[in-house]
């Protein structure tokens, strides 16, 4: 029922930024959390970072200080910009939202999670 679809990623040098962007779509009611993981090859899906409907972030402490989270709860979208980017960060970064959204036959509503399919940030050395 309902979309996440990110934007943003690409490669970059160690010391760039970059702005991850997530836009949510569908018969949304609301949204509560939004959040930024991501995924390293051989390595489990981490939280980078997550914000609340009333715009409290929280971050992983491996982006600390380096990043800013940001939602705009008009247009159901997630920003995570990204300073100082590391070779550590390479991952693939997965949008991903609670949502409360109404059924495509039912037209009753539910609230469950959702996953974006991910965008690829290189930071090469």
């Amino acid at each position: 029922q309902v979309q996440l679809v990110e934007s943003g990623g690409g490669l970059v040098q160690a010391g760039g930024s970059l702005r991850l962007s997530c836009e949510a779509s569908g018969r949304i009611v609301s949204i509560n959390f939004m959040m930024w993981y991501r995924q390293a090859p051989g390595k489990q899906r981490e939280l980078v970072a997550g914000i609340t409907s009333g715009d409290t972030p929280n971050y992983a402490d491996s982006v600390k200080g380096r990043s800013t989270i940001s939602r705009d709860n008009v247009k159901n979208t997630v920003s995570l910009q990204m300073n100082s980017l590391k070779p550590e960060d390479t991952a693939v970064y997965y949008c991903y939202a609670v949502a409360r959204a109404i059924g495509p036959d039912s037209g009753v509503s539910t609230t469950r999670a959702y996953w974006g399919q991910g965008t690829q940030v290189t930071v090469s050395s």
